[in-house]
């Protein structure tokens, strides 16, 4: 089979399930990881023949598609704010929106008082993969980064990624519900905790529903802020002077978390829309 017949075979076998961009990126992604080519190779090579063995490889991934299995968990693998990172189920998959928290908690490190400081110490809570840490440490030189998770298989993913991406992260197991302590102060602490209530899941894809962690994603309908909760007492308690507190938040709750943060005494609250319009981030800080 060419490269070419191969394409159309993939289109053919996922065209009901999978809008044409997205099996295209699936294309893509398969022939960079298995073939070593990129895009503009099925344009300069289309006659390009697939060996057998790789051709049953492409139709055992095209299966898997069809079962609606992230492309992301068969390739174990992904791309977040332009580094690799291993992905497997015991991780959720990084989001654009993800990112668009890194790229603001750059831009505020990289200002005022905290750009003054000789180290900015940051905490992540429930890491996953470790792509925000990670992303952060990568581009804040000037920075000491650790992250928590309850999970030991998310963070033995977490701690190959920052082998992977040559940085230094300082890894804790723990659960956070359950945490009256910190390890030290911290300058920056961010968090992605789980957010989606239970009422929520009809609009989670079928891929995300059946692949992904639920650990990491569901809260109960009656207590749905319950991380935000903990997180924000824990850093009224371990947040310096002047530290910022960065949360990604469920679409649906941005006045309940504000409210949230107003009692516990947080300052100049900030909400952030995400690129589709939707209020999915949030900062503040402990300043008088």
């Amino acid at each position: 089979m060419t490269l070419k017949e191969c394409r159309l075979h993939i289109h053919e076998a996922l065209s009901k399930i999978y809008p044409k961009t997205e099996i295209d990126s699936f294309f893509f992604l398969m022939i960079e990881e298995k073939l070593n080519l990129q895009r503009i190779d099925t344009v300069l090579k289309p006659d390009l023949l697939i060996s057998q063995d790789n051709l049953t490889t492409f139709l055992k991934i095209i299966k898997r598609l069809q079962n609606e299995e992230p492309i992301q968990y068969i390739l174990k693998k992904t791309s977040f704010y332009g580094l690799p990172f291993i992905v497997d189920k015991n991780t959720l998959i990084p989001r654009p929106e993800t990112e668009e928290l890194v790229a603001w908690i750059i831009e505020e490190a990289s200002k005022g008082k905290l750009h003054k400081k000789d180290k900015i110490s940051i905490l992540d809570i429930g890491t996953g993969t470790g792509c925000i840490p990670i992303s952060l440490a990568k581009n804040l030189i000037k920075s000491s980064v650790s992250a928590i998770d309850i999970s030991q298989k998310a963070l033995l993913i977490a701690k190959k990624n920052a082998l992977l991406n040559n940085t230094k992260i300082d890894f804790f197991e723990m659960d956070i519900l359950n945490t009256e302590s910190l390890p030290q102060k911290f300058d920056i602490i961010v968090s992605n905790p789980p957010y989606v209530r239970e009422l929520e899941k009809r609009e989670i894809k079928k891929n995300v529903l059946q692949n992904e962690p639920h650990l990491a994603l569901f809260v109960d309908n009656n207590n749905p802020l319950l991380f935000y909760k903990k997180i924000a007492d824990l850093a009224i308690k371990y947040l310096r002077q002047d530290g910022l507190l960065f949360f990604e938040i469920n679409q649906y709750l941005e006045k309940e978390t504000v409210k949230m943060l107003e009692m516990k005494g947080f300052k100049n609250i900030e909400l952030r829309k995400d690129l589709f319009g939707n209020y999915r981030m949030i900062q503040c800080n402990n300043i008088l």
